[in-house]
């Protein structure tokens, strides 16, 4: 069974890597330091294929989360 869900974390693993990548690269660190000189933010919502990125990301890192937890619980 440990074997198992080590290779299911793999897969989940991958997946979510692919999942990050996917997602758009708009903001770079330019929002982390307040953005462009002058301008306001801008922010709008997630529409179509972008949303449904977002919300398999998030699926995916709990899933992962949660497979992490169990096989550090199950080969004690």
């Amino acid at each position: 069974m440990g074997q198992t869900i080590t290779i299911i974390q793999i897969v989940s693993a991958i997946i979510l890597i692919v999942l990050v990548l996917l997602q758009n690269k708009g903001g770079g660190l330019s929002g982390i330091f307040g953005g462009a000189e002058g301008g306001g933010g801008n922010f709008r919502t997630k529409r179509g294929m972008e949303k449904k990125l977002h919300t398999f990301t998030i699926i995916f890192s709990i899933l992962f989360l949660v497979l992490s937890l169990v096989n550090l619980f199950a080969n004690r």
